[in-house]
């Protein structure tokens, strides 16, 4: 099951990518933002609490899709960017096994545990 899932999160990258071609920007664009929404991490320096609520808000797929649809509606050319950068760096991370994060610690996601830990 775990193979079938990545391959999803592969094929959800690749739309990723495509829907970013249409946004007739430079390629180098893609590369330099999709790892901007690990920012998100930066809450568990305050708590696991905060953390696992800042990084699952900055990774979460439906955020993504809403913000992309608003940019669409709202013909924001940014607001289509996040959507797509945040759609994208989703699916890249769960496609290597990291998931959303529980409350508990960093190392405990929806996909199962990660790190030396397992």
């Amino acid at each position: 099951m775990k193979k079938a899932l990545r391959i999803e999160e592969v094929c959800m990258f690749i739309l990723g990518v495509y829907l970013f071609t249409l946004l007739n920007m430079d390629w180098w664009w893609f590369p330099a933002l999709i790892l901007l929404p690990d920012i998100g991490m930066l809450g568990y320096l305050k708590n696991p609490k905060m953390g696992s609520m800042t990084y699952n808000l900055l990774h979460h797929k439906g955020v993504a899709i809403a913000l992309y649809l608003l940019g669409i509606y709202l013909e924001s050319y940014i607001l289509q960017l996040i959507g797509i950068v945040l759609f994208s760096h989703s699916a890249m991370d769960r496609m290597l096994g990291y998931g959303l994060k529980f409350e508990d610690s960093f190392f405990n996601t929806h996909l199962g545990r990660i790190g030396k830990d397992k």
